[in-house]
């Protein structure tokens, strides 16, 4: 069997490398070396997972990578995803020249990375651990928070969106292009044709959780959700009640920092009306000293969410997708309250399933409360999360991703047989 040599490349947070490391894992025990470049934070983490870690030296690091005071949409995208593709091509070029690589696979914001690979003739893939960003005709792009077209004026209204969103990555474009240039690339009409040109774009979420779009490109794949548990999250312990036919929660909230402290106090004030006990996770980026916690509600930094989730009736989140996927598999009804990234989407597909409510990050404590209590109240609700959580199991477990880099790995081999 050929053993090829992968470069992974993340940036921002440990719920973006999260996936990188399932994908990673699969790859060796295929035989496969991997290596992965990443944020200095992130250090701990993939030397933990016994891989090679590779620090970006000119991209930037922690919040200049991914700052949080930015509320401005197209402002966001230009300082994270623009801004800073000449040195994320840099440094991928500079890896690429320093161990001989046959494929690379980087986050789809990672723009620079695949300049990098573009220009070094290696093989790259996008991977999107989340719905796509890439806009598909007649999909609601991932930041709109519609659901399905149905109507004529839905359709119309989803198409309103994807022009705005087009029109947020092309105010950039020139940034992108002036980037390809200096590497001798071509430039680009439209931002949207990078995905276009990469040798794969993987979605690694299920077609069943996800909406219908008119035509995927040739280059898409959906690969089935990448969710191994982090190293941070560690064994569990849950706290013993003597009310143990009460109803459990788990609040999640997300690996990354949105300025989420008020909405998750709103959650436990909410909590705190109802006959309920709660675990709530808070994560890397929320100090539990900052929350105010009632006697029914359990604050721990980390905990492995399968676990949890075998002895809860609802989970509460902002919806990131791995806390999404993770309570459909385990057949479990979801309130989700939207802060941004992939969360509107996420959300809008659970509504659409029928598997979850969703509310806006102002909703109020009462709000909160009848959600929460008409989710463990209503049984169809379970249903929907335990249908579709089956077939993104079976999705999980037939993953092509491990077939679909060793054949890019195949043809980056070649190349540089020939070079």
């Amino acid at each position: 069997m050929t053993s090829y040599n992968f470069l992974f490349a993340s940036w921002g947070t440990l719920g973006n490398l999260s996936p990188l490391l399932t994908a990673a894992r699969r790859l060796r025990r295929h035989g496969h070396h991997v290596r992965l470049i990443a944020d200095p934070a992130m250090r701990v983490e993939i030397e933990a997972a016994d891989f090679e870690f590779v620090t970006w030296r000119r991209a930037p690091i922690g919040r200049a990578a991914d700052p949080t005071d930015v509320s401005d949409m197209r402002e966001r995208m230009r300082r994270v995803v623009f801004e800073p593709c000449s040195a994320y091509a840099a440094d991928i070029r500079d890896e690429i020249g320093r161990v001989p690589t046959d494929a690379v696979l980087g986050l789809d914001l990672l723009f620079g990375a695949a300049v990098g690979a573009k220009a070094c003739g290696v093989p790259f893939a996008f991977l999107s651990p989340h719905v796509s960003i890439r806009i598909l005709p007649g999909m609601p792009p991932a930041t709109s928070g519609l659901g399905q077209p149905k109507t004529p004026e839905e359709h119309a209204e989803v198409r309103r969106a994807s022009d705005a969103l087009a029109a947020t990555f092309n105010a950039s474009l020139p940034i992108l292009n002036q980037a390809r240039v200096e590497f001798g690339l071509p430039q680009l009409s439209d931002a949207m044709e990078l995905f276009d040109e990469a040798d794969r774009v993987l979605l690694a979420i299920s077609q069943a959780f996800d909406f219908e779009a008119d035509a995927l490109p040739g280059n898409f794949r959906y690969i089935g959700p990448l969710l191994d548990v982090p190293s941070w999250s560690k064994s569990w312990q849950g706290p013993r009640s003597p009310r143990s036919d009460r109803p459990r929660a788990l609040i999640a909230c997300s690996t990354g920092a949105q300025g989420q402290r008020e909405v998750f106090q709103r959650v436990i004030n909410a909590v705190g009306t109802i006959d309920l006990e709660a675990v709530f996770t808070t994560g890397p980026n929320l100090d539990i000293a900052d929350l105010q916690a009632l006697k029914n509600v359990h604050l721990v930094r980390g905990a492995p969410h399968d676990t949890i989730m075998k002895d809860v009736s609802v989970v509460i989140s902002q919806g990131g997708h791995g806390t999404v996927t993770r309570a459909l598999i385990n057949a479990l009804p979801q309130l989700i309250l939207p802060m941004g990234r992939d969360q509107s989407a996420n959300a809008a597909r659970i509504e659409a399933k029928g598997a979850g409510l969703r509310l806006a990050p102002t909703a109020s404590a009462p709000e909160i409360a009848a959600a929460i209590k008409q989710l463990i109240s209503e049984p169809q609700f379970k249903v929907a999360a335990r249908s579709l959580g089956q077939i993104i199991q079976a999705d999980i477990d037939t993953s092509p991703v491990v077939q679909e880099m060793e054949i890019l790995a195949a043809i980056g081999r070649r190349r540089r047989g020939r070079a």
